[in-house]
């Protein structure tokens, strides 16, 4: 693999989940994207605690593609400030991270 690969994890409202997961991998911008409904979030947001029903999306991607992800993120999500975490894939099945590689080009 000539580079390091990337999971990037956002929340969002269920209903906009399936598009978002879909439109990163039909775009290229992931290989695959894990859609894991069922989440809590409790956090702070003007001041206020609040807390939402959320869907956690895991994507895994080629770290080159990271920027184009998070517009493509921020473009489709509804919330004001997304959460949309990168964090390097430090090992893995070297196949899987080829696969990651070539099928986020």
């Amino acid at each position: 693999m000539s580079e390091p690969a990337l999971m990037v994890f956002v929340t969002c409202p269920p209903a906009s989940a399936a598009a978002i997961a879909e439109a990163l991998v039909q775009q290229r911008l992931a290989a695959c994207v894990n859609v894991l409904p069922g989440l809590r979030s409790v956090y702070r947001w003007q001041g206020q605690v609040e807390s939402a029903e959320e869907t956690l999306l895991v994507a895994k991607t080629a770290a080159r593609r990271y920027a184009e992800l998070e517009a493509a993120v921020r473009a489709l999500h509804p919330y004001e400030l997304p959460e949309i975490v990168a964090v390097d894939i430090a090992r893995g099945l070297p196949a899987y991270l080829q696969w990651v590689e070539d099928s986020s080009q």
